[in-house]
């Protein structure tokens, strides 16, 4: 996996554009395909890619959140850099795929909450 420096500090430009609510759309978005490439045991570069974008996404969503909101996305860096030391292990064994599946929704799921997107006004 190759992941260009230029095209990550592009990335980031473009992710901290976005006002933080939008910023925590997308992390949870990006666990959402997470989710839903843990089906698909052939979809094991792409996750991995997923938790590498969604380990920097934390860091640069964290920079404007509340503290409450800083340590939630430093339990979920946490949780993604557990997830990419034992990929090799991991990703083969369907039972911990599901494992990763339902914590990334879990996730995904606290951070759309979080985000404040859901509410209606």
């Amino acid at each position: 996996m190759n992941f260009d420096k230029a095209k990550l500090q592009a990335r980031q430009q473009r992710f901290l554009r976005d006002p933080l609510p939008v910023r925590l759309g997308n992390l949870a978005s990006n666990l959402a395909r997470l989710k839903a490439f843990a089906q698909r045991p052939e979809l094991s570069e792409a996750a991995q890619r997923v938790v590498y974008e969604s380990k920097h996404f934390s860091e640069w969503a964290a920079r404007d959140a509340d503290l409450a909101t800083q340590a939630e996305l430093r339990a979920l860096q946490r949780q993604l850099a557990r997830w990419q030391c034992g990929w090799a292990a991991l990703w083969p064994d369907a039972q911990q795929r599901a494992a990763l599946s339902d914590t990334a929704d879990d996730w995904s799921q606290r951070l759309l909450a979080c985000s404040g997107l859901l509410t209606t006004n």
